[in-house]
């Protein structure tokens, strides 16, 4: 057994982690957590532009990645004495499993999630970074050094969209879904950390011992499964994923904050390397956007995020599919530049219409964007031998997943620039803006066609 895994029930090397969670570390995984990729995480925020509205959601990817890796040892820990697993995973790939758990975050840079959402072309997605960031570091010499794994079979668990070169197939698609999947270690570990450190107590409403004490192994599809007495846990999951994205993730303030980031960086394209940018830390990184929008129309929406004075943009209207289904049909899921587009066009109607002088940056429109966030379909294993999906077997957790969250959560919002709202209030209602917007979208797509 993995002498990490020993060191669960052992009184040894930790590091005390919130909330009071002891997380057993060996001389070999010390060595790991000292290198520059896993010390750049310390000032690296979890959360970006939550701490805006909750101020205590300041916790770094070191101590989430530190909570993954807690959990991976426990998932090894519940297959220990499974005959199985043992035959399916060698002690090669249950190493890697456990270093890609400690590693899986190393790819990320400032501000990650909202410009990955922007699909700027040279900057692709943060996993693809974690090959260059194990090979220029030290990282695969400590693996080749200290782990009986290579770095190519840890890899293949963090290359979800690669096809994995290792001869294990099997092992690894099943190791995989314990990283990334509807049930995984990484949400195990984010949901009730960021809960914690936030404030709320959405986030910790599930059972997560109950849940991996129910992990099987799918021999239809080599991929990680629950047993009927892990549904409950489960669906407690999913519905603590949604409220955290009602609450949190997706809070208008949030939000505003977000979409005020996301334009301020488009602004700048063209004054900076965004590039060379995604090895600096949150500070570094923050210093060199403020100092490249001085003097540009971004400057207001840098200083209002980062300045001295916070000044958020405020919410002058919103659609779901309930209550604004053209509109957010019209504008979910569309490409970032498209969005900019159209809010250019929707301020300039609405100056026309109001009277009121508006710059094209002083209205930003924030929508769900093109990748879909829930996914619900891990097997259940039923206690007569039957598999289905939890979708299948939890109306609850359909519900939730496939009708209100990427479609009831996920808004499309419009922000304006705070002086502003007051003023086009007395102008503008819902239906006003909802109109508008319809015909600037409308409008747009004339010109792109």
């Amino acid at each position: 057994m993995l002498p990490e895994v020993v060191a669960l029930h052992r009184i040894g090397s930790l590091v005390r982690i919130p909330p009071a969670q002891d997380v057993p570390v060996s001389d070999r995984v010390r060595r790991i957590l000292d290198l520059a990729p896993m010390r750049r995480l310390a000032s690296i925020s979890q959360l970006g532009m939550v701490s805006l509205v909750y101020p205590g959601a300041t916790h770094s990817r070191l101590e989430h990645s530190l909570g993954v890796y807690h959990n991976a040892l426990r998932v090894i820990a519940r297959f220990s004495s499974d005959s199985e697993f043992t035959e399916r995973i060698t002690p090669a790939m249950a190493e890697a499993f456990v270093l890609a758990a400690l590693i899986h975050d190393i790819g990320h840079w400032p501000y990650c999630h909202p410009i990955e959402d922007m699909d700027i072309r040279e900057l692709g997605e943060h996993e693809s970074r974690i090959r260059q960031c194990i090979y220029n570091s030290g990282l695969a010499e400590c693996i080749e050094q200290d782990w009986q794994c290579d770095p190519s079979q840890v890899l293949a668990l963090l290359e979800p969209k690669s096809e994995p070169q290792v001869t294990d197939q099997e092992a690894c698609c099943f190791l995989r879904s314990c990283i990334s999947g509807p049930v995984d270690i990484d949400k195990l570990d984010y949901l009730q950390r960021d809960s914690l450190h936030a404030g709320v107590p959405y986030g910790r409403n599930f059972d997560a011992g109950r849940l991996i004490s129910s992990l099987c192994f799918n021999p239809e599809t080599s991929r990680l499964a629950i047993m009927d007495k892990g549904r409950t846990a489960a669906e407690m999951m999913v519905f603590s994923r949604y409220v955290m994205f009602s609450e949190v993730y997706w809070h208008q303030a949030v939000r505003s904050a977000t979409a005020m980031l996301q334009r301020c960086v488009f602004l700048l394209q063209n004054r900076i390397d965004l590039e060379s940018t995604l090895g600096l830390v949150d500070a570094t990184w923050v210093s060199m956007l403020r100092r490249a929008a001085e003097g540009s129309v971004a400057e207001p929406l840098a200083e209002g995020l980062f300045g001295s004075r916070r000044r958020l943009y405020k919410r002058a209207a919103e659609f779901n599919l309930v209550e604004g289904r053209e509109v957010h049909q019209a504008l979910a899921r569309k490409p970032y530049w498209w969005l900019v587009a159209c809010s250019e066009k929707l301020a300039e109607r609405i100056s026309a219409r109001t009277g009121i002088p508006i710059h094209p940056a002083d209205v930003l429109l924030d929508a769900p964007p093109v990748k879909l966030e829930v996914d619900i379909d891990v097997d259940v294993l039923g206690r007569d031998g039957t598999v289905r999906t939890l979708g299948d077997v939890s109306p609850v957790a359909s519900a939730l997943a496939r009708q209100q969250f990427d479609n009831q959560v996920k808004q499309v919002r419009v922000f304006v620039r705070d002086d502003l709202r007051l003023e086009l209030q007395k102008f503008l209602k819902a239906s006003d803006w909802a109109n508008e917007l319809l015909a600037s979208a409308a409008l747009l797509e004339e010109n792109v066609v």
